[in-house]
């Protein structure tokens, strides 16, 4: 996991403990206060909603206490590609230059150009340098990306 997921995933931690569970409980009370709870959809609700922010803090918390986070700013930069970097691309079929960071697969999100390490582009990258070219199988056939720029940002 990248620094910058092992923030975002502690923020989301401290969102949910501190606030989503207050609203959580007020919900509840004022559910409860409504009469019988057999009938009551908002109780029945308000107890889901509660489950699942349980679930998920449980959840971060196990993420959390597994990952091991890696800080790129803190690796010496190099032509090479590894997991945590930014590499800028060009398709060799079309000419098509693509940007992507590589980071673990719980901050994977394509429209802000951060692709899993798992992902068969960055399998395809990762040990290679500048100017080498990665082959990437798709269902319709391969893909080559050739490697214009690596950054440890």
């Amino acid at each position: 996991m990248t620094q910058e997921g092992s923030d975002a995933l502690r923020q989301e931690l401290q969102q949910r403990k501190s606030v989503l569970r207050a609203e959580i409980t007020q919900a509840i009370a004022e559910a409860r206060a409504h009469g019988d709870l057999k009938e009551n959809a908002e109780y029945h609700a308000a107890r889901e909603q509660q489950g699942f922010n349980e679930g998920r803090i449980k959840e971060i918390e196990g993420k959390l206490a597994d990952a091991q986070v890696i800080d790129i700013g803190k690796i010496a930069p190099s032509d090479k590609v590894i997991f945590g970097s930014t590499v800028s691309l060009l398709e060799s079929g079309s000419g098509a230059a693509v940007c992507y960071k590589i980071v673990g697969e719980d901050e994977a999100d394509l429209k802000t150009g951060k692709i899993s390490v798992m992902s068969p582009i960055a399998r395809a990258l990762i040990g290679k340098n500048v100017g080498d070219v990665g082959l990437v199988q798709t269902p319709n056939g391969e893909i080559e990306y050739e490697i214009e720029a690596v950054k440890y940002l």
